[in-house]
């Protein structure tokens, strides 16, 4: 993944085929309500370990099914809301269910000058909990399935056409490059490299940062030490769940995509952009395989992907708009 940010015991044929709460009525008695939220269940409780190897025979062993269920089962317990000014003034109230409280963890400098308070605001709340969790059991089904075929595409090492190598790699093969983009808000740190880590390849200083406001509330973590994305597996599937979930100036979240929350303005229209699994791949890397025709190797080895696990998850998309051949990228 290069982009640049202007800035789951059920087995998996009920995966996600109960909603996460129910709610009864108590014959009018009263109840004491609890000063904070209880937990959310487990994803575990929707992807057992021996489903999940299966998913992935050849995974590295980094990738262990516990740190993905931790990894989930944390960032659940997060809300982000993101104010823009402006074009590009933010400001991030980041929420810890756990506690309920709120931090402001990003507020640009410029948020309080009287020229970014004229533009009107844009605000979005991103709810990690809402991660193959917040439709019914067949869309969750499909979304979990999407997010696999993208990090095992990300991650891939082995015989093409298998769709049983993906989880592979922690990192991109070439490591001379450092990914360095102009960021006020997220500078590179001296020494450090930027280059694609984790399941979704996480690259770019300003994603670095981005991301570990979110996962962190503090983006020295990640900014100062982006190698935990590839030696610390519960922060690598973080970041991808982080990249998933999470909106960009321009685009929407592959989860509002595959949802079906997002629907194509004039402009997306006009770009030949429609929900299905094929917006996914121009949200994750249109500006390479995306609006090039249909013999696009990497496009269709993701959609290959997508299927094999669809399959696996005992579903299928028979109205998905898979392609994104005729599907223009973003501009930045």
């Amino acid at each position: 993944m290069k982009l640049i940010i202007s800035s789951a015991k059920l087995t998996l044929i009920c995966l996600l085929a109960i909603p996460l709460f129910s709610f009864k009525c108590n014959s009018g008695k009263s109840t004491e309500v609890a000063s904070t939220p209880p937990p959310l269940p487990s994803f575990s409780k929707f992807l057992s370990e021996k489903e999940y190897n299966d998913l992935f025979p050849q995974r590295d062993q980094f990738y262990t099914y516990h740190a993905f269920i931790k990894a989930v089962d944390d960032m659940a317990q997060v809300k982000v809301k993101v104010t823009r000014r402006a074009v590009s003034v933010y400001q991030f109230i980041r929420t810890d269910k756990r506690t309920g409280k709120d931090s402001i963890v990003r507020q640009d400098g410029d948020w309080n000058e009287e020229w970014a308070k004229v533009k009107p605001d844009s605000t979005f709340t991103v709810d990690y909990g809402s991660f193959c969790t917040d439709k019914d059991a067949i869309t969750n089904k499909r979304e979990l399935a999407a997010f696999f075929a993208q990090i095992s595409h990300e991650t891939r090492h082995g015989i093409n056409g298998s769709y049983t190598d993906g989880l592979m790699l922690k990192r991109e093969a070439d490591t001379t490059r450092t990914y360095v983009s102009d960021s006020d808000e997220y500078p590179p740190v001296k020494g450090q490299k930027y280059y694609g880590r984790g399941p979704i390849q996480l690259s770019y200083n300003g994603n670095y940062g981005y991301a570990s406001d979110c996962i962190f509330g503090n983006k020295h973590i990640l900014l100062d030490n982006p190698a935990l994305v590839e030696t610390d597996p519960v922060v690598a599937f973080k970041t991808a769940i982080y990249f998933w979930m999470t909106p960009e100036t321009h685009k929407p979240s592959a989860h509002d995509v595959m949802v079906g929350r997002w629907q194509p303005n004039a402009k997306d229209k006009a770009a030949g952009r429609t929900p299905g699994f094929g917006m996914t791949i121009v949200i994750v890397n249109g500006e390479l395989e995306c609006n090039k025709g249909e013999d696009n190797y990497s496009m269709n080895d993701r959609i290959g992907f997508y299927q094999f696990f669809l399959k696996k998850l005992g579903i299928t998309d028979p109205n998905c708009a898979c392609s994104c051949g005729n599907m223009a990228a973003y501009k930045y």
